[in-house]
């Protein structure tokens, strides 16, 4: 049992999340899932005020790959063969990885009506976070979404590159709205991963997206936080959902000097590299003194090893060159990851130090000021 450390009456989340974990266990296929969410909506209905005669709530659904991504396609068309939701779609007209909380200022955005099967979607000219303000506003859909989900992402949003994750923008643009919101992304490995994960992923998620809605019926779901929800590699064998704290593992990343805009491998929004790019040229003659480009190239990834004496569990720090390994606290989302479960991190907007930097600073500050005060010159 995954919550089996945890005390019954620990967390709402956790209650939840430990209850759909067991109905995954027993309801592996995708028909079983679609009939579990059907039991749970009918259990707890949620009333959408404009859709006439329809007690179905509305999910609106955004990402940062694009409109027209596997993942966000993937996620709508399996809510709508549940019959279950009102289905919306706000997403950007082209891909914004890695754009993390920007928002556009200067100039009006671009709504263009797409045709999605069995839901209402726009493509528009903006960022997750545009695309959510947008979406929640009332100026694009007549109604307020009763939940918005972000994704899902091609690529992992673990650690650190929670702070450069558009798609995790997208749900924490919600949040800071007051709406509840999920980001969701899959651990797309090429070579490994097919598009027909990103339907397996969105199955997986179904009884986490019902019961978040029975929550949100009963006004139960925790207001100050929004999720974010990993997939593993291999989502078709998960093992159950787990509820892990964001850790900091990140894809060290370095510039190459390029002589053209073509040269360089492509960075992906997995934040990994195209392996048939044609290599850049180290000396970049052809580039003028008045305009230097570079491109990002990933040098430094993370990998788990894993040891089998006493469960324990070191997060080795490597790179093209090796340059040594540090150990990665348990209980993050990264880890868990790793290990094949579906990970669900509580997040909220809030960016506080550790304690021993804030102590630091408690004691240093009034020390500068009495160095900068008229009598200390």
């Amino acid at each position: 049992m995954i919550y089996e450390n945890y005390k019954p009456n620990a967390t709402v989340l956790l209650n939840w999340t430990g209850q759909i974990d067991s109905i995954i266990r027993f309801h592996c296929s995708a028909s079983s899932l679609i009939l579990v969410t059907g039991i749970l909506l009918m259990e707890n209905p949620n009333t959408v005020g404009d859709d006439a005669g329809s007690d179905r709530p509305t999910i609106m659904v955004t990402n940062d790959d694009g409109i027209d991504a596997p993942g966000l396609q993937a996620l709508v068309r399996v809510l709508v063969s549940t019959n279950q939701y009102r289905v919306l779609v706000c997403a950007p007209d082209s891909e914004k990885s890695a754009v993390s909380h920007s928002i556009t200022w200067r100039h009006p955005l671009s709504a263009k009506r797409i045709d999605i099967n069995g839901a209402t979607a726009f493509a528009v000219s903006g960022t997750p976070a545009d695309c959510t303000s947008l979406g929640i506003s009332k100026a694009l859909f007549s109604s307020v979404p009763d939940l918005v989900l972000s994704g899902i992402n091609m690529g992992s949003n673990c650690g650190y590159h929670i702070v450069y994750s558009g798609t995790v923008a997208g749900a924490r643009e919600a949040f800071f709205n007051g709406l509840p919101s999920v980001s969701i992304s899959y651990d797309w490995v090429g070579g490994t991963s097919s598009i027909n994960d990103f339907t397996l992923a969105a199955e997986a998620c179904l009884p986490l997206i019902s019961s978040i809605l029975v929550e949100i019926k009963t006004k139960t779901f925790p207001q100050k936080c929004f999720l974010n929800v990993d997939l593993p590699t291999n989502v078709l064998n998960h093992k159950g959902y787990k509820l892990t704290k964001q850790g900091k593992s990140i894809v060290k990343m370095g510039w190459k000097r390029v002589s053209s805009d073509a040269q360089g491998a492509q960075m992906l929004s997995t934040m990994t590299m195209e392996s048939n790019s044609v290599a850049s040229n180290p000396d970049a003659n052809s580039v003028s003194q008045e305009q230097l480009l570079f491109k990002r190239e990933v040098c430094e990834f993370l990998f788990i090893q894993f040891f089998n004496d006493s469960n324990f569990l070191m997060l080795f720090h490597t790179s093209f060159q090796v340059k040594g390994g540090h150990v990665e606290e348990g209980e993050t989302d990264y880890c868990y990851l790793k290990q094949g479960y579906i990970t669900v991190t509580p997040l909220g907007a809030l960016s506080h130090a550790d304690i021993d930097s804030q102590t630091f600073f408690k004691e240093w500050l009034p020390i500068v000021a009495d160095r900068t005060s008229p009598s200390a010159l």
